[in-house]
């Protein structure tokens, strides 16, 4: 066994991924074209230090599809987690499951090959992606789930970018498949993009023990300032993100006024939520995971209400989207 941090040197507490899921710290570390564009040494230490400070929630998908070019990121993560010397039951394996290709393609079968990419025999969470077809069969996607529970080979699932209606259904049939039923609801959620998160429709999630795992939360780096057109962003619902990249700076002011960076308050903003269990975000540097962390201090300093309240200017899709989601 490794030599372990001290808990008390851990500054991300951890909090329960929905009412059956597993203790997640606060912060995690996303994966998407992450390690495959940094140094692999880099990398090794920056995995090192957020175990030590606290973080256990690492979320590693399988991201590369036909047509396009290979990618390796959770390839390289099950090599770095092993170099930083971090042991199994340390960390929270978070993987993901695509919903293009079922049922033609077995969630078994995509969870084998995501587990050899990663060199694991079970994941602790995983996350099906978007739903971007009118015939999935909700009943049979619980009953596989709930299989997959059964077996050991995950411990507990969540959705991304689902609609309200749609996490609830699906919940209605794990529980008569046996299965406490999706346990996070991953959205986009920042200072932009709120209306779904906060919207009347996914009180009733939240309410069922859900829990939210806010990703996006600096639009792609826009937020900070990162607006090169080279970046791959994800999907922009409300056809709001010129707005974004023009309010960047106005926020970059409020920051500064706190003290804080763009990132810092766009962490913070994200955690202010009272349904978030974790804040997912990708690091490249090591001063970008210290720079995040920091956002722990910042909302203790500033407070919750007044940190919504400060961003409110910058809610770019309120009245843009439907807040009951996809």
């Amino acid at each position: 066994m490794s030599e372990r941090t001290s808990e008390r040197n851990k500054v991300v507490p951890l909090r329960r991924a929905g009412t059956h899921g597993p203790e997640v710290s606060l912060l995690s570390l996303g994966s998407w074209h992450t390690y495959d564009r940094m140094h692999f040494e880099d990398a090794v230490a920056m995995i090192r230090h957020a175990v030590d400070l606290g973080i256990n929630l690492f979320d590693v998908g399988v991201y590369g599809f036909p047509g396009m070019p290979p990618v390796f990121t959770d390839v390289l993560f099950s090599a770095m987690i092993r170099a930083a010397g971090v042991e199994r039951d340390e960390y929270v394996l978070s993987s993901k499951m695509w919903l293009e290709p079922y049922p033609e393609m077995s969630l078994r079968e995509q969870l084998d090959r995501a587990l050899f990419r990663v060199g694991l025999t079970h994941a602790d969470i995983v996350i099906l992606g978007d739903i971007r077809r009118d015939d999935l069969d909700l009943r049979r996607l619980a009953e596989d789930l709930a299989a997959l529970e059964s077996d050991g080979v995950i411990g507990c699932y969540g959705v991304n970018n689902w609609s309200a209606t749609s996490i609830l259904t699906l919940r209605e049939h794990a529980l008569a498949a046996g299965s406490p039923g999706p346990q996070m609801a991953q959205l986009k959620y920042s200072p932009s993009r709120r209306s779904i998160a906060d919207g009347e429709p996914f009180k009733e999630v939240w309410g069922a023990g859900i829990t939210l795992e806010a990703s996006d939360v600096m639009e792609g780096g826009i937020l900070v300032g990162k607006t090169g057109e080279s970046r791959q962003v994800g999907r922009d619902p409300g056809d709001i993100r010129q707005r974004i990249v023009e309010s960047a700076p106005k926020l970059a002011a409020v920051a500064a006024d706190l003290s804080a960076s763009p990132a810092q308050l766009c962490v913070a903003f994200a955690l202010s939520h009272p349904a978030t269990s974790t804040v997912l975000f990708g690091a490249s540097r090591m001063e970008q995971l210290v720079d995040n962390v920091a956002a722990l201090e910042l909302l203790n300093r500033v407070g919750a209400d007044r940190i919504r309240e400060l961003v409110t200017p910058f809610w770019a899709d309120k009245d843009a989207v439907d807040p009951e989601g996809p």
